[in-house]
């Protein structure tokens, strides 16, 4: 016994864990970085103490307690932390209580296993993947750990090994993105159709959308079990539409070899979506554009977003009462500027009734951030390619986040990275 609490008495003093109270980073406007602020989080958390997320208190700070080696991380990463007493954190912690107050006080507990879901390289060691993504670069950049899986991995059952998935440009539907008509004489997507043609043979599959199919199956087995699927630009509505296109063919003669069902969407089965419904595919398999969910100018002619108009707004919800929207809506602003991808925003119309909408731009009618249940497990999609990259094109250079440590469209990114260590409270009834 003597010896256990000499061990702990150790590691508390090497931590640097006295009666110094907490330490709190405010996520307000004050804040210098607030990308790097999870990332501290998270490494409190990776060291088995305790957190707090102060949802709707100066822009969703965090807390936990103070330690010189805590201290050290926020001056070397350069966040913003105000070091205090015990009793003030528990004046604030009583202010937030006050029911009259949109207030909660989250406790964080166990960090999450991130995996993300990316083609980095072929069997050769070559890259095949001509553009980024932006969760690998906001991990990296605020420190967070993650693993690379990809088709091998999700098919030899190593989704439950994690509690956090992330897909990003990825094209579930097995027609390649729909690069055909822009990119098929260059070598990249060569190297792309060969490496994906197989993998689906080595896997025992003739096409790849069969291939896609399975990984799609065995992702949504992760998020029935409890697992969080966070999923931005393409991978949203290719994964929906994968799923409601299961057994039927939706590809034309350059993605498989035959002609797409000419019956295709009529045999489409909306049951089988997460947070979509009623789309029509585009079935021009030259036009770079997958179905009516994205509500694009390919698809919506008469959306007119000006660049410089494009913005959303964040709805505001009761953190004591739906902690959970709440989280993943935390921000030091509630207007985000807007950015394209494959899929830009999603038409309200095809959108399930079930699914919360957490950022909309009202005036063109359509979501941009989404969220919802599927059994034991949650999802969130999140429309664009890159938060402060309003155009991103095939190999256009990647963005460097120390030009934006403050970013809006970034940290709701991270808000899902975090949304998992939270413990849970019974909803109110």
């Amino acid at each position: 016994m003597r010896t256990s609490i000499f061990i702990l008495c150790f590691w508390l003093t090497a931590l640097g864990l006295r009666a110094q109270g907490y330490i709190l980073l405010p996520m307000d406007e004050a804040q210098t970085n607030h990308l790097k602020a999870y990332g501290i989080t998270y490494k409190v958390l990776e060291l088995k103490q305790e957190a707090w997320w102060l949802l709707n208190y100066r822009g969703g700070s965090f807390a936990f307690p103070y330690s010189d080696v805590f201290k050290k991380e926020c001056i070397t990463r350069g966040v913003r932390f105000e070091v205090l007493a015990e009793a003030k954190f528990n004046n604030i912690l009583n202010q937030i209580a006050d029911p009259e107050v949109n207030m909660e006080a989250m406790k964080l507990e166990v960090p999450p296993k991130i995996a993300v879901y990316s083609p980095t390289v072929n069997a050769r060691g070559k890259e095949i993947q001509p553009w980024d993504d932006a969760v690998t670069l906001v991990l990296t950049y605020a420190e967070i750990p993650y693993d690379l899986v990809y088709d091998d991995e999700v098919l030899n059952m190593k989704l439950p090994e994690y509690d956090w998935l992330h897909l990003h440009h990825e094209d579930f539907t097995g027609q390649y993105g729909k690069f055909y008509a822009s990119y098929n004489n260059q070598q990249w997507y060569r190297e792309y159709v060969r490496n994906m043609e197989n993998l689906a043979e080595k896997h025992g599959f003739n096409k790849v959308s069969q291939l896609k199919l399975a990984v799609v199956k065995r992702i949504q087995e992760f998020v029935a079990g409890g697992g969080f699927m966070f999923a931005m630009c393409s991978a949203t509505d290719t994964y929906d539409i994968a799923l409601a296109a299961e057994g039927v063919d939706i590809c034309d003669h350059m993605y498989d070899g035959d002609p797409a069902d000419p019956q295709a969407q009529a045999k489409l089965d909306f049951s089988k979506t997460f947070a979509f419904k009623d789309f029509q595919l585009v079935r021009d398999p030259y036009k770079y554009e997958y179905s009516t969910i994205d509500a694009s100018p390919m698809t919506a002619p008469a959306r007119r977003v000006q660049d410089k108009q494009d913005y959303f707004n964040l709805f505001e919800f009761s953190a004591k009462w739906d902690p959970v929207p709440s989280m993943l809506t935390q921000c030091h602003n509630r207007t985000v500027r807007g950015f394209m991808g494959q899929t830009t925003a999603f038409r309200k119309t095809q959108i399930k009734s079930n699914v919360l909408v957490l950022g909309e731009n009202k005036a063109a009618n359509e979501a941009r951030y989404i969220h919802g249940t599927f059994q034991k497990g949650f999802f969130s999609f999140y429309g664009g390619h890159d938060p402060e990259d309003y155009r991103h094109f095939v190999h256009d250079p990647a963005t460097d986040l120390n030009l934006h440590p403050n970013s809006e469209g970034y940290r709701l990114i991270l808000n899902n990275v975090l949304f998992p260590a939270a413990k849970k409270k019974k909803r109110k009834t």
